[in-house]
């Protein structure tokens, strides 16, 4: 049994990986915070983690205990992280009891002394179904209405929205309604007004339409460096600019340079001190030229360069792999929020704030 069923609470699910369900549940706790004051969050079962205190603490919840600093044990803001082989130890030995008290637990703790709890899910409504916890199946578990989030549009999204909720009402799951996220801003009014019929047509209710925002789709240095273990050579406290363009340097400096613009990666040699010279005195002009620079294939710089390199705005990496790799890597990124990602969650907490209707999320869950 579920010893807490008083506290209010909301559990967040999305129709596919990577809709903005992350950025939505930031957003609507930092709302929720603004009103009630104590919150709590949680995401029952998580799939990407990081190692933390010798725990396996799902990365979303992280970044919502140091952006909102919860005051609850990491570990219940956590309680399942499906490691690599964690299906197959369930297959062959089933333990969905102790599953389900752990996911109970943990709820209880976050939700002690908080006004309302946020539940975060992972992915569409059947992840998890492989083990017996689905999404559908936690929000039950936990006594949760749902919020779906869907990328904008108007007939594939509700297409989704509608399986989706048919996951959860076969649960016996209430779904209150629906978020659109990432819709081009020039089609705002004309997707809500269209999807909104639609969804009507469902019964469905729709409560935000969220416009899109490159920038929260484009990865930091810091991102980037972690990814392909780069070592910082210089300019390591700019670690977290953000890369709005990706320019490789293998033309010869003037025609590089034309390529620079605002938050632009440069991704060169050690050896082309030709085009890191350029790039120099493209910074010495304008400071938000480059966003940083990558040298590849871990040729080392000479002792004259890594005078230049030290002096550079921007942060400098150096890397083994070679510039079309990196390249590759850098357009392939899954870009999450990180904790320290400050614009992009000062943006996300606005655009929340503006274009979800919370109130009725409120008077729905009542």
């Amino acid at each position: 049994m579920l010893l807490n069923a008083t506290t209010p609470r909301i559990f967040v699910a999305a129709t596919r990986q990577n809709d903005g369900k992350t950025t939505t549940s930031l957003g609507l706790l930092s709302a929720l915070e603004r009103r009630y004051g104590r919150v709590g969050y949680i995401k029952p079962v998580g799939q990407r983690f990081v190692e933390i205190d010798e725990q396996k603490i799902d990365e979303d919840s992280v970044l919502m205990d140091k952006v909102f600093r919860l005051n609850c044990p990491l570990v219940d803001m956590s309680p399942i992280a499906v490691e690599p082989d964690f299906t197959r130890r369930y297959l062959q030995n089933a333990n969905l009891d102790w599953l389900v008290k752990r996911i109970h637990k943990a709820f209880d703790r976050v939700a002690w002394e908080k006004q309302f709890v946020l539940i975060e899910g992972t992915g569409h409504a059947g992840v998890g179904s492989v083990f017996d916890l689905s999404n559908a199946a936690v929000a039950r578990l936990l006594g949760s209405k749902v919020v779906i989030v869907s990328r904008g549009g108007i007939g594939l999204p509700i297409d989704e929205v509608a399986m989706n909720r048919a996951l959860f009402a076969a649960e016996g799951v209430e779904v209150i309604g629906v978020i659109l996220n990432k819709v081009l801003p020039e089609k705002l009014e004309y997707i809500t007004e269209f999807a909104q019929r639609g969804l009507k047509r469902k019964g469905l209710e729709l409560l935000g339409v969220i416009p899109h925002q490159p920038i929260l789709s484009k990865p930091t240095l810091d991102l980037i460096r972690e990814e392909l273990r780069a070592e910082v050579l210089a300019g390591g406290p700019r670690i977290h600019n953000i890369v709005q363009r990706v320019v490789i340097g293998a033309m010869g400096p003037a025609n590089v340079t034309r390529l620079f613009q605002p938050a632009t990666l440069l991704i060169c040699p050690a050896d082309r001190e030709d085009v890191l010279l350029a790039a120099s005195e493209a910074t010495a002009k304008d400071e938000t030229q480059l966003a940083g620079v990558i040298l590849s294939d871990d040729i080392q710089p000479s002792p004259s360069m890594r005078r230049l390199v030290a002096a550079f705005p921007c942060p400098v990496l150096i890397t083994r792999a070679d510039s079309y790799s990196v390249a590759s890597a850098v357009h392939d990124l899954t870009v999450k929020t990180r904790p320290d990602d400050t614009q992009k969650i000062r943006l996300i907490r606005d655009m929340i704030s503006r274009h979800v209707n919370l109130d009725r999320i409120l008077e729905r869950i009542a």
